[in-house]
């Protein structure tokens, strides 16, 4: 009888002392909890949670909010329990979304701005209206962000499913499916499947139909995964080309005579093909060719542009490089037609000059050779201050190597200076010199149009001079010399443009750049190409593990 009343009596006791069950440990939760607990594994990290819980939710006057929100602790459980490769890879490509959005529309924004203030015109205000009409969904920037965000989707799924696939394969139990399917599993169970296999997720690009853009990242990727390639064979000693047994000779410089060749002929042949900030870049870089617009010439004259400059070279060669009559000794003598924007340039040129051409390049000096001494001085000392900027604005991150031996690094700082300035400086004073040099020693009619890609590769040959420092700029070079080709070949029916060709493109150099980081990661010289195919992969925290250690043991060696 005493033992049947102690127990209630028990019971209560251990009810009381126990701590009240937390609604999501215990009880069965709510919709309305789950739904909370989902976004918010979607949405944060563990880490981002348990930072945003210590500053906002505890300090909330709000006891209902501290109450039901989910602590640190269980959000962490319940983040190992289930899929979190998949939330981050949804929250890493719905950030991405949200920052490409933001940043695209803000520039239009931007740029609507700048030109509503440039121009107060009736056509921009209608244009302006057009694109506001754009729905949103149908929007460039809304389907170009859609697009990137869907390749970081698919390429973190398709290799994380490849990989756990071939992982899987490998055990023992698989045993039986590989004796039954030798061939694909063989192919399956490749180191390189994965890295191959995601690469296919590029062609969600195809979402975007702006198709220079996407020629443009074909094109950079393609490079990108070339340049990284010859890292791999440099560092493997392939074909003797490695850097203790290639010619001293070798280098990427060697692409240079055939990009500016390339680009110097679709300038004058192929306007419509040519990037007109390269030739603006040329052109604005000529001090001692290209006659500049007078001071004291009259405002409401007209005065040939830079393209109207490459038109009139593209007449003159068309016409097979006519001889100059001068209009101060001839007064009837009359330019045709389709060379009119350049006569008041030719116009003035020294009776002297026996070709349209040098009375185009260099009007008021006879002398070929002369000119192309004297463009020298003027044009080293330009792109001296020019590339000092540049070169000094890169090397701000390192300030402490200066700091701790400035005679050292200035030293190599002015030699890369002085190389790059004497690298452009000879090679656009070149090539506009060898177009007199062609003049003086060939036939009119002899290779007329060709004499522009000579003179561009002979221009090229400087890029010796910078050989150990030119890989960017030659890079940015041969990068604009492909897309200068790949109009050329839509242009004369080379091939075709709207067969997603581009994708294609994009793909194959998508798959090079895989196959190389994984089975070389250290020829991916470039350190933010190497953190982002590493976020594309879902394995950033490897790689920042990796680019630890490699620091460490960097330092090690030094001390």
């Amino acid at each position: 009888m005493s033992s049947s009343k102690s127990r209630p009596i028990a019971s209560s006791s251990a009810s009381h002392n126990s701590p009240s069950p937390r609604p999501h440990s215990t009880q069965t939760p709510s919709k309305a909890y789950l739904v909370v607990d989902t976004t918010l594994r979607f949405t944060l990290t563990p880490h981002e949670y348990r930072i945003l819980h210590d500053y906002l939710v505890r300090r909330s006057p709000s006891k209902f909010l501290r109450r039901k929100a989910p602590s640190p602790s269980h959000f962490d459980d319940v983040s190992r329990r289930r899929n979190e490769y998949f939330a981050a890879s949804i929250r890493n490509a719905g950030r991405l979304f949200l920052i490409c959005l933001a940043g695209l529309e803000g520039w239009e924004f931007v740029k609507g701005r700048i030109a509503a203030r440039a121009r107060r015109g009736r056509a921009v205000t209608q244009q302006t209206t057009a694109t506001r009409r754009t729905p949103f969904l149908s929007s460039p920037s809304f389907r170009l962000s859609a697009s990137v965000s869907a390749i970081l989707f698919l390429h973190r799924s398709l290799h994380r499913f490849f990989t756990r696939l071939r992982a899987n394969l490998l055990t023992r139990d698989a045993l039986p499916f590989r004796r039954r399917n030798p061939r694909i599993s063989k192919l399956l169970v490749a180191k390189l499947t994965a890295a191959v296999v995601s690469s296919l997720s590029v062609f969600a690009l195809g979402m975007y139909p702006g198709e220079p853009l996407r020629v443009t990242v074909a094109i950079w990727v393609v490079t990108k995964a070339l340049e990284f390639a010859y890292n791999a064979v440099e560092m493997k000693g392939i074909l003797g080309l490695g850097k203790d047994t290639r010619p001293w000779w070798f280098g990427s410089w060697m692409l240079m005579p055939f990009v500016c060749g390339q680009l110097l002929h679709a300038a004058v042949m192929e306007r419509d093909c040519f990037p007109k900030s390269y030739g603006d870049f040329i052109l604005d870089w000529s001090p001692r060719y290209v006659e500049r617009r007078p001071t004291q010439y009259p405002a409401g004259k007209p005065w040939p542009k830079n393209d109207q400059v490459f038109e009139g070279f593209t007449s003159i060669t068309k016409m097979n490089w006519p001889p100059f009559i001068s209009p101060i000794l001839f007064p009837s003598a009359k330019l045709s037609a389709s060379l009119a924007p350049i006569a008041p340039v030719v116009s003035t040129a020294h009776p002297s000059i026996t070709n349209l051409s040098c009375a185009l390049l260099h009007p008021h000096d006879p002398s070929c050779l002369r000119t192309y001494i004297s463009f020298f001085p003027q044009a080293l000392l330009d792109f001296t201050k020019f590339w000092t900027v540049v070169y000094g604005l890169f090397s701000l991150p390192r300030y402490k190597a200066y700091l701790k031996d400035p005679a050292h690094e200035l030293n190599k700082f002015a030699q890369k200076v002085f190389r790059s300035s004497m690298f452009l400086s000879g090679a656009i004073g070149t090539a506009w010199g060898s177009i007199c040099l062609f003049q003086a020693y060939l036939p009119r009619k002899n290779i007329p149009s060709q004499r522009w890609f000579w003179g561009g590769f002979i221009g090229g040959m400087w890029a010796f001079v910078d050989r150990k420092n030119s890989r960017g700029n030659v890079m940015y070079s041969v990068r604009a010399s492909l897309e200068s080709v790949w109009k050329v070949g839509v242009k004369h029916g080379w091939w075709k443009s709207g067969k997603n060709l581009d994708l294609w493109i994009l793909m194959m150099g998508m798959m090079l750049l895989n196959v190389i980081y994984e089975s070389n990661p250290e020829a991916v010289s470039s350190g933010i190409l190497k953190k982002g195919l590493a976020l594309m992969r879902g394995d950033h925290s490897k790689e920042k593990e990796r680019s630890r250690l490699k620091s460490i043991s960097e330092e090690r060696s030094k001390t």
